[in-house]
């Protein structure tokens, strides 16, 4: 479920950039998180992707648990089908879907397996299961996965830079 919810992730800030992602950049994402070739992916298996995206992007942004169910609830009663087991022909192991049929539309699939992942994360942590990076220049989303203290931002290299920038602010003179 980890790996679906880091997919999850992954292809939200690919999908909801600030320009229309391509075919290509999809696909590598896809590939990266083992979906196998050939993926038959088009410009409209992105667009349908991309309305999932923007959908599952609220969840991460929830401010707190209580909402990151509710949209999730949300999300699962108006696109995902009844649990099912599939094996993919006996291509891969057994494993739970919520989309409805092994061919389904892109979007469809990205939505309920993304929709799954997340809600098992919030059900077994009993907290949202990521977040909306804090650093002002960027958009992208993250997992909080690990213990400690929550994550506010998406990598090491935003916290670095957020904490680089408040440090010059406090050096400016008239700054305290």
């Amino acid at each position: 479920m980890l790996r679906t919810a880091q997919r999850t992730a992954a292809l939200v800030n690919v999908l909801c950039g600030g320009t229309t992602p391509t075919v290509a950049a999809v696909e590598a994402v896809l590939r990266e998180y083992g979906e196998a070739d050939p993926l038959h992916l088009c410009a409209e298996g992105v667009a349908e992707m991309r309305a999932a995206a923007a959908s599952l992007r609220d969840v991460f942004a929830a401010p707190d648990t209580d909402t990151a169910a509710h949209r999730l609830n949300q999300l699962l009663a108006a696109g995902c089908g009844p649990l099912r087991l599939t094996s993919h022909g006996g291509g891969a192991p057994w494993h739970p879907h919520l989309d409805s049929d092994d061919a389904a539309p892109w979007g469809e699939w990205f939505l309920a397996s993304s929709c799954m992942a997340l809600t098992v994360l919030l059900w077994d942590r009993q907290r949202p299961p990521g977040g909306l990076c804090a650093s002002p220049s960027c958009a992208h989303v993250y997992l909080a996965v690990g213990p400690g203290t929550a994550r506010r931002y998406c990598s090491r290299r935003c916290a670095t830079r957020e904490r680089v920038a408040q440090h010059r602010r406090a050096k400016r003179p008239g700054t305290a």
